[in-house]
């Protein structure tokens, strides 16, 4: 058994292609968007950590028990959530020491020898806490007590963070329901960070949410209107936009199933809100509901303007004994096959040529990106595409994405890079591959005289920085 250590190190040429020409040429292209600031649009950090600026606790409270990628590759080679000490739905927790589940990452790290969880990790420990050693079973220790002592210094509090990542700006997600209440005191403080929230109303347009009954109730509560009635109900969610976009929020995001949309008559729709109040809706009444609350999210954004997101084809909570144990969000989220032409044709034929409407299309079925997303993109002019998402959000994916929706959907009908991420240190780590990906991409394009190199030098900062500010009106 080695007992040694390994040195740990970043190559400055990671992700770049072995071809010299192509190498030489990303290299100048990754020069123009290293140190540009990071737009983070859409992501789910926790507000509260800008808000209150306190110390992250330790490595594993920071590093592992949020991030679901860590854990579920864990979970996958036997090891139980709650030696990991992971939270259990009902707030309970296994009676795990920190150190621990952090000797259990360690010994198990090279589990994710090649993801995207390495890369990002590895940036994590060499450039936000200098670490220059390999994370493994001997150094587990060294690593636990290094990364916990720094996070008691003010130079590792939330706030310090995000100005040293040089963030301009990063956004949350939150349900309707939520007081934002952190986002407040941000605002209250006189810090200059910007962070800002988005309008996730999942828990109250999903009858199959297992939340809807009592957030329904809570919905009419919060906005004094009668949420049980089709108007009221309409009423309700404008309420609330206008309270989120007072917020800062400039977007709204939907994780539905499907991408199924619907454009019912408004007494069609008044009758089948009724069936799915009364808890008598099927199966198809659910989807169909859905449907119809996306089309009548899309007509609230051409009246407010808020940018809509679409993030659908995930089967959540497959693991029914993992979901009822310890909740959502618990990496057992699995990709689907997802139709767009037809689903979102409703929508489209009342929004799709609307010039003040914006609707970002994501994917977990990459079999749609030439088939069916950058043709949308590429004709609607309501539509945009978001970048490889979730399952693929790592180099192979992002490639995928430029390769399969630049013929007919170009660079221009997407909208950069969003980290999608509840880990926070990560978010440089995520964006820089991103940044690497497109520079060794436009270099290839270079490199074969399909584009000029000043076009690429411009056309790299519009992905990295300038086209998520304008997407998401920022």
């Amino acid at each position: 058994m080695n007992t040694g250590t390994h040195p740990l190190a970043l190559h400055e040429d990671r992700l770049f292609s072995s071809d010299a020409v192509q190498r030489a040429i990303a290299r100048r292209l990754y020069a123009l968007v290293a140190k540009l600031p990071i737009i983070s649009p859409h992501g789910h950090t926790d507000p509260s950590w800008f808000a209150g600026n306190q110390p992250f606790a330790n490595a594993t409270e920071l590093l592992l028990l949020p991030d679901h990628y860590v854990f579920r590759m864990l979970y996958s080679q036997g090891i139980p959530l709650d030696a990991l000490g992971i939270p259990r739905a009902d707030g309970s927790r296994a009676s795990v020491d920190p150190r621990e589940a952090w000797r259990l990452l360690a010994k198990n790290f090279h589990l994710f020898r090649g993801t995207p969880s390495s890369m990002w990790l590895n940036h994590v420990f060499h450039d936000v806490f200098d670490l220059r050693v390999r994370l493994d079973a001997n150094t587990s220790d060294q690593y636990y007590d290094h990364i916990t002592e720094a996070l008691q210094q003010p130079a590792f509090r939330p706030r310090a963070l995000f100005e040293r990542f040089n963030i301009e700006l990063i956004a949350t997600t939150e349900s309707p329901l939520d007081p934002l209440e952190h986002h407040a005191a941000i605002r209250a403080s006189g810090w200059g960070g910007r962070v800002i929230t988005a309008y996730r109303p999942d828990p109250v347009v999903d009858p199959e949410h297992e939340q809807f009954p009592f957030a329904l109730k809570t919905f009419g509560e919060i906005t004094g209107e009668d949420v049980y009635s089709w108007n009221g109900y309409l009423r309700a969610h404008r309420q609330r936009r206008a309270f989120f976009a007072q917020a800062g929020a400039t977007s709204t995001d939907h994780g539905h199933p499907s991408a199924a949309t619907a454009n019912l008559s408004p007494a069609e729709a008044s009758k089948l809100f009724d069936k799915v109040v009364s808890g008598k809706a099927t199966a198809e009444d659910a989807e169909l509901f859905r449907g119809q609350i996306l089309t009548e999210m899309a007509a609230m954004s051409l009246d407010d303007g808020l940018v809509m997101q679409l993030h659908p084809g995930c089967f959540r909570n497959h693991n029914h004994q993992l979901f009822e144990r310890y909740g959502r969000d618990k990496g057992a989220d699995m990709p689907m096959r997802t139709e767009y032409i037809h689903g979102l044709k409703p929508l489209l034929d009342r929004f799709g040529n609307e010039p003040g409407f914006k609707l970002i299309l994501f994917t977990l079925d990459e079999s749609t990106y030439s088939r069916e997303l950058a043709p949308l993109a590429g004709h609607y002019p309501a539509l945009s595409l978001g970048p490889a998402w979730w399952f693929h959000d790592a180099p192979e994916g992002m490639w995928r994405f430029r390769e399969q929706t630049l013929s007919s959907g170009g660079f221009y009908n997407t909208v950069g890079f969003n980290d999608d991420t509840r880990a926070f240190l990560s978010i440089p780590a995520r964006h820089d591959v991103a940044r690497r990906v497109d520079c060794a991409f436009l270099a290839k394009l270079v490199a074969e005289h399909r584009m000029d190199e000043d076009e690429a030098a411009e056309l790299v900062v519009d992905l990295a920085y300038r086209l998520p500010k304008q997407a998401y009106k920022l």
